[in-house]
């Protein structure tokens, strides 16, 4: 019993804590990232809901190819049937695929409203803009200044000066100098665009259910809530040069207080705000795992 409580102590702790959840890719992986978002839950219910749908249409198709090349083939039928009207089978191919696309059609738009509508006014406003190959992050609606900097991705030689050589953390070709920082459990209205003379990039989070285009000139706006603390890692997804698959996406989600903090001094110094950061998340691991221990 002491076991279990203490198992179940130290996972919670753990989820209210930064480093305990990270959705990224994983080798092998036939499936979408785990949910970390309203939208991307309703995403994968949809997927789910959608394969009642495809999984026997599948099967009937398959089981009338076969059926029409056993049982009509050449060697068993020499003369081909003639018969060119049946009521029947025309009302059915008709009714049938009109009722399965309605079914499909209404939890589809239903999706697709919430996408694009936030169910509450933004806490946080973040502007993404696009350059080859790097993001750079805008805080435009920040009380004590703007915030801005740009992420670059980490190369290996660089993983110690940002202590952050745990690769299961901070995943090699995913890991960034300075994330965008979020609160958990707020809604973020995201702004995305490229720089005016820059090509066509594409801002995706997988496990937000986040993938827009950052055009330069225009500026597309989507949303996302975190559900728990952690960094969620995504990439450009639309082909933008030589360094395309290097201009990776990292949010780290801390709590309220944890981003309070962190906003005071990220006007002035950025990467001394992230480093404060990553060791007051790590000190909050550290008592996780002492009170897990106790218990």
């Amino acid at each position: 019993m002491n076991k279990t409580r203490a198992c179940l102590t130290a996972f919670l702790c753990l989820a209210g804590f930064g480093s305990a959840f990270a959705a990224q890719p994983q080798p092998w992986e036939t499936g979408m990232q785990p949910a970390a978002s309203p939208i991307m839950h309703q995403i994968r219910w949809f997927e789910q809901y959608t394969l009642w749908f495809i999984v026997p249409i599948v099967l009937l198709v398959l089981a009338l190819l076969i059926t029409v090349m056993v049982r009509f083939r050449a060697s068993k039928n020499p003369e081909a049937s003639r018969t060119s009207h049946n009521t029947v089978i025309e009302v059915v191919w008709t009714v049938a695929p009109v009722l399965i696309l309605l079914f499909l059609a209404v939890p589809s738009f239903n999706l697709l409203t919430a996408q694009l509508t936030m169910p509450e006014d933004p806490k946080l406003t973040v502007k993404a803009t696009a350059t080859q190959w790097l993001w750079t992050y805008d805080y435009p609606e920040i009380e004590d200044g703007a915030i801005s900097y740009s992420s670059y991705m980490l190369t290996d030689d660089q993983r110690a000066e940002y202590g952050k050589e745990d690769k299961a953390v901070y995943p090699r070709l995913l890991a960034v100098d300075n994330e965008m920082v979020v609160p958990v459990g707020e809604t973020v209205r995201l702004l995305v665009t490229a720089a005016p003379t820059d090509v066509i990039h594409s801002f995706a989070m997988p496990s937000f259910g986040i993938k827009v285009d950052a055009v330069p000139g225009r500026l597309n706006e989507t949303w996302f809530k975190a559900d728990a603390e952690g960094i969620y890692y995504g990439q450009c997804s639309e082909l933008c040069g030589k360094d395309h698959a290097f201009m990776p996406i990292a949010i780290r989600a801390v709590s309220a207080e944890q981003f309070a903090t962190w906003q005071a001094s990220a006007a002035s110094d950025v990467e001394a705000a992230n480093q404060a950061l990553m060791a007051s998340i790590d000190n909050a691991k550290q008592d996780a795992d002492l009170l897990a221990d106790k218990d």
